[in-house]
């Protein structure tokens, strides 16, 4: 009976991280995911890597505050809003292997876990690029924000507050913002788009979920109240709040409580 070879897992996680063409990038991503789940990969090799985030040279990344707004209701307008959402996915995939890469001495499940973020992420990136492309156009066509990774580089010296401002913070904004996104894209009559984000939504919830188990599981480690850590760490970072309205109904899906979620409205 042959024996499975086992491969350190960092430089792996940093090979799919660094590239920079798109293929290549879902590519690397899955095959991690498929020999983590064979038992090919050991997590407990912590071999020295560098780590550098890869995106093609397109889209162009500008402030947020230089996008311009996105009405579904032109066909051009729903295409900038479905690039804005690819977009969003697309870094996804690179923070969840940012996630598992950057922080070693972690619990063999919080690899399994962003492993397994990342995989998931790169379906929704594929799903939702056909989308776009059955507009007639592709990841790359628009500008974008970079916002997202900027969080990502902040908190690159510590898991607790990535967790927090990271999934716990941006990609619950995510959370907020689809549902009106899919009345949006309805009302303009594009049903398969918002049925496309139910899928996202779905898995959304369970990824916010697990930023907030790590997340409460660190602070436990710490001797840490979370909710409050949790607000601290905004002001801190001088993070932006959770927009109105919040979906609670998937926040307290993901691991909110109805307590916290008070608070942060009022701090709003």
């Amino acid at each position: 009976m042959s024996v499975l070879p086992v491969t350190p897992l960092f430089p792996r996680l940093a090979e799919a991280l660094a590239t920079t063409e798109i293929e290549a990038k879902i590519t690397l991503t899955t095959a991690i995911a498929a020999d983590w789940q064979a038992g090919r990969l050991d997590w407990q090799d912590e071999t020295a890597v560098e780590l550098a985030c890869g995106r093609p040279a397109k889209p162009e990344l500008v402030d947020h505050r230089n996008v311009p707004q996105r009405n579904p209701r032109s066909p051009d307008g729903r295409a900038r809003l479905l690039h804005a959402i690819v977009h969003i996915e697309f870094t996804a995939i690179n923070l969840a292997l940012d996630h598992a890469a950057r922080f070693h001495g972690m619990p063999k499940a919080y690899y399994a876990d962003w492993i397994g973020v990342a995989a998931e992420e790169a379906e929704h990136f594929t799903l939702l690029r056909q989308r776009l492309q059955s507009l007639g156009h592709d990841y790359g066509d628009f500008p974008a924000h970079g916002s997202l990774w900027e969080m990502a580089e902040k908190t690159a010296d510590d898991p607790l507050a990535r967790m927090a401002l990271v999934p716990r913070l941006l990609e619950a904004r995510g959370l907020d913002a689809t549902p009106p996104i899919q009345r949006r894209l309805e009302e303009a009559g594009d049903h398969e788009s918002a049925r496309a984000l139910d899928i996202i939504l779905r898995d959304e919830i369970g990824h916010v979920g697990l930023g907030d188990r790590w997340f409460r599981t660190l602070c436990e480690q710490r001797q840490l109240e979370p909710e409050s850590t949790y607000r601290e760490l905004l002001d801190r970072f001088k993070a932006p709040r959770p927009q109105a309205p919040m979906n609670e109904s998937a926040r307290l899906q993901a691991g909110f409580s109805a307590n916290e979620l008070a608070a942060l409205a009022k701090k709003r």
